[in-house]
């Protein structure tokens, strides 16, 4: 093997590997956050009465989940409306706003 071609191979290594490590940590700083998606914007795998992304029904639905940052899943701020009947954000599945 030529020296550029195994400068070349090591490179590559290196950069998949840099690549690899930026994933696993943005990944790591993420929490699943139950009950703040609107209907149709959550992320994969909610609740019953769901089967993946975007197919939530009800707003904040409580088993519906959105990944966010790390640690601010429960202090997310919803809309005034919401937050009047004192509805947060969960790291567990919630039961309420559950679709009929």
């Amino acid at each position: 093997m030529s020296k550029t071609l195994k400068t070349m191979a090591i490179l590559g290594a290196v950069a998949a590997t840099a690549g690899t490590h930026a994933t696993v940590a943005s990944a790591i700083s993420k929490e699943k956050c139950y009950g703040i998606a609107l209907a149709g914007q959550n992320d994969c795998a909610a609740g019953p009465g769901t089967t993946c992304a975007g197919t939530s029904t009800v707003d904040y639905q409580g088993n519906a989940w959105k990944l966010v940052e790390a640690g601010t899943c429960t202090k997310a701020e919803l809309p005034d409306e919401v937050v009047i009947k004192k509805r947060m954000g969960s790291l567990e599945p919630l039961i309420r706003d559950l679709p009929s």
